[in-house]
């Protein structure tokens, strides 16, 4: 086919004058018509056109030569070829050999490896013997390799996986098959080359194959789209499957995507109804399948081709339903957590194969499937065969059950069938509010604690600090919760490392790491200011807070009065006893003698003196008043003060007040003295008062009131001084 061009309009004028504009005309000729005078007949109506308008009127012609094509078909088909449909693929050989390309953990063998070459060319260019020398690196190269290759983690596994020199799937399937012809389309309008279906045989049965297909370089990348396929490749996989159970054919699949393609045209096109077909459909198929996991396979995307009656993967990839950089930007904010959140997903070929997901693992070479690609498509073949000799010894109803117990099954333990079901049930699935503690209980614990604080005796008492201890190690979880969910966790691992590769971790820290250390501490108390955040932690640092203010008072009381007992003189303390003496006669009702009386007055004066020598200023004497309580009254007050709290209670969850309550203890955290704190306080007390107001509690209170004030005995004792830092 020969192509010819016409430009029609007005040519120049001379001095580059031009009138009008042209227009353009590409007619299509065969070579025949061309051999014939084509100044002829065929413009002569042009022409005449022309003269009618009075404008010159030029013609150029420019014949090009079609371009050779060898696809669908070659234009000249050697009829003596065995395998004359190899045309039908986009699959050639590369013209220029794959780039080596070294991951990061395997920079130790580069190193080797470099040393190797040195000596071989040194002993090339001195022409000395260095075989001893060469024999003991090659050595140490292929013990370090053996080392590094069989204690992988599942981040270097994944590296592996996804490595550009890796063997795709048609690499596996040339390898493998005696015979194959890719099949193409849809029959929907579209080929998707992300996915590759066709029939191949092996040792004279023949198979379909379906896999996802990776480009080997760049651009064949662009073109299959990093095997991501579109609704269009998984409709033409489900086409070929339908192909393969019509037929007897058995299936084969290979999986290595890493997910299906998320993009707007995929999601209009029915992406997801497009796999979840494939998932409904492949249940129902007829035929023996096989799933070979030759890379990555990521959730939806890999599954649709992979609901199989064996699953089997290669030593070092992997199967996942999020990739552990989406995981890891979810979880903890950062892509840089990714090797943990590798970790944590379980998605090597070992993991799965404990889980009973995956039915087999296919050995590689050292150094990955692209070291030895022949070697690793030959342990396919054999697995393929050795699972196909299983399943093909069972009938169309045996098969299918087996495909439906192997999905039934998964998991550790997995479900057995005919056993109890646990009825269903609620789960709240907001953490932080499931497990914050109510505000009664953290009332009663906080209560417990001071008397236990108070009774003690001395600073060191063990059921203290066992206490103590305790809520110390709640503490240390809820923040290692709260790092982790406000994405701090990996600053502060980094800081510690740095503080532990510091020359002097013991010394002060350097101008970078406090400003580092400032920095987290920052933003930690920034989020956990927010409302309604972190409640279990706000409330654990506040008791916390409480319980070293009681222990701080507790140790500083515990050592003035062991101060006071050092300077108290045998005067003193015959002084203290007049006291008790006039203490214990007032209780009883008895008046005291004038004598007693001015001993009571000079033991007072005595004391204050002491006090006063001990640095302690005296503020005041009191008398203390005493209520002697019946047992029936006790119960009384009990039982009232245990109806407020719980209308208390009732007052916040029905009036909205926890999120203000919340508020008030985050601002009381910045400042307990600013404005805010004390509007917050106003506003929570006066919505409790007006409700407990309108309650039954009030006429409560007013009978309970009146009831002490019939029934109250009062016992004034002197002799207490108020003292700056305490009572005594």
């Amino acid at each position: 086919m020969t192509t010819i061009s016409l430009i029609s309009g007005n040519c120049g004028r001379g001095r580059g004058e031009s009138i009008g504009s042209g227009y353009g005309i590409t007619s299509h000729f065969a070579n025949e018509f061309l051999s014939s005078d084509i100044h002829g007949n065929p413009f002569r109506n042009l022409n005449a056109t022309r003269q009618r308008n009075r404008k010159e009127f030029c013609v150029v012609a420019g014949v090009k030569k079609g371009k050779k094509h060898d696809y669908p078909w070659p234009d000249d088909i050697d009829p003596n070829n065995k395998a004359p449909l190899t045309y039908l693929s986009y699959f050639k050989p590369l013209q220029e050999k794959s780039k080596p390309v070294t991951l990061a953990f395997e920079k130790p063998l580069i190193d080797l490896e470099k040393k190797i070459t040195e000596v071989q060319r040194m002993a090339d260019d001195t022409g000395l013997d260095f075989t001893d020398q060469i024999n003991a690196l090659e050595l140490k190269y292929e013990q370090a390799l053996k080392d590094l290759y069989k204690h992988l983690t599942p981040i270097q596994r994944l590296n592996i996986a996804r490595h550009p020199n890796r063997p795709t799937v048609l690499d596996h399937i040339l390898n493998i098959t005696d015979k194959w012809v890719e099949l193409h389309g849809d029959r929907a309008g579209y080929d998707d080359p992300a996915i590759v279906t066709g029939i191949g045989s092996i040792e004279g049965r023949s198979y379909i194959f379906i896999g996802h297909q990776k480009g080997r370089n760049t651009k064949e990348n662009i073109m299959r789209n990093f095997a991501m396929p579109t609704p269009h490749g998984y409709r033409k996989a489900l086409r070929i499957m339908k192909y393969a159970d019509h037929h007897g054919f058995p299936i084969v699949t290979f999986v290595d995507t890493p997910g299906a393609f998320a993009d707007l045209k995929s999601e209009e096109l029915g992406q997801g109804e497009a796999i979840a077909q494939n998932l409904r459909t492949m249940f129902g198929l007829k035929v023996p399948i096989i799933t070979i996991v030759t890379g990555e396979g990521g959730s939806g995307g890999a599954l649709a081709i992979a609901c199989a009656n064996k699953l089997l993967m290669l030593e070092n990839a992997a199967f996942y339903v999020a990739s552990p950089e989406a995981c890891a930007a979810i979880l903890w904010k950062s892509s840089q957590a990714a090797p943990k959140a590798a970790e944590k997903l379980r998605i090597t070929a070992q993991e799965h194969y404990k889980l009973k997901i995956a039915d087999g693992i296919i050995p590689e070479p050292l150094g990955g499937a692209h070291a030895d690609p022949l070697w690793t498509s030959m342990r396919i073949k054999d697995a393929i065969l050795q699972g196909m000799e299983e399943l093909t010894r069972m009938n169309t109803k045996e098969l299918l059950e087996h495909r439906r117990l192997k999905f039934r099954s998964i998991g550790v333990g997995g479900f057995k069938e005919g056993s109890e079901i646990q009825p269903e049930r609620k789960r709240n699935m907001k953490a932080s509010e499931v497990n914050t503690p109510k505000f009664s209980d953290i009332e009663s614990e906080l209560e417990d604690l001071k008397k236990t604080i108070l009774e003690a005796k001395g600073p060191s008492d063990p059921i203290t600090n066992q206490k103590l201890k305790k809520i110390e190690e709640d503490l240390d979880q809820e923040m290692t919760k709260a790092f982790i969910s406000m994405g701090l966790i990996d600053q502060i691992e980094s800081l510690n490392l740095e503080l532990t590769r510091s020359p002097n971790p013991g010394q002060a820290l350097t101008q970078g790491l406090q400003e580092k250390a400032n920095k987290i501490t920052e933003e930690f108390k920034k989020k956990l200011s927010r409302p309604g955040a972190y409640l279990g932690l706000k409330h654990k640092l506040q008791k916390l807070d409480i319980v070293n203010r009681l222990l701080e008072l507790k140790e500083s009381s515990e050592k003035l009065k062991s101060e006071l007992n050092e300077k108290l003189s045998s005067d003193i303390k015959a002084k203290m006893e007049v006291l008790k003496l006039a203490k214990d006669k007032l209780s009883k009702g008895d008046s005291l003698d004038e004598n007693l009386i001015e001993e009571v007055e000079k033991a007072k004066e005595d004391f204050e003196e002491l006090l006063r020598s001990s640095n302690l200023k005296v503020v005041a004497t009191r008398k203390r008043e005493k209520v002697v309580l019946s047992p029936k009254l006790r119960e009384k007050i009990v039982k009232v003060n245990r109806e407020i709290r719980e209308e208390i209670e009732k007052v916040i969850n029905e009036k909205g007040l926890s999120w203000k309550i919340d508020e008030l203890k985050a601002e009381a955290i910045k400042d307990s003295s600013s404005e805010k704190v004390k509007k917050l306080e106003a506003e929570i007390k006066e919505v409790i008062a007006t409700a407990l107001s309108s309650s039954q509690l009030k006429e409560k209170l007013e009978n309970l009131r009146v009831e002490l004030e019939s029934s109250s005995g009062e016992e004034i004792a002197e002799g207490n001084v108020a003292v700056d830092n305490g009572k005594w």
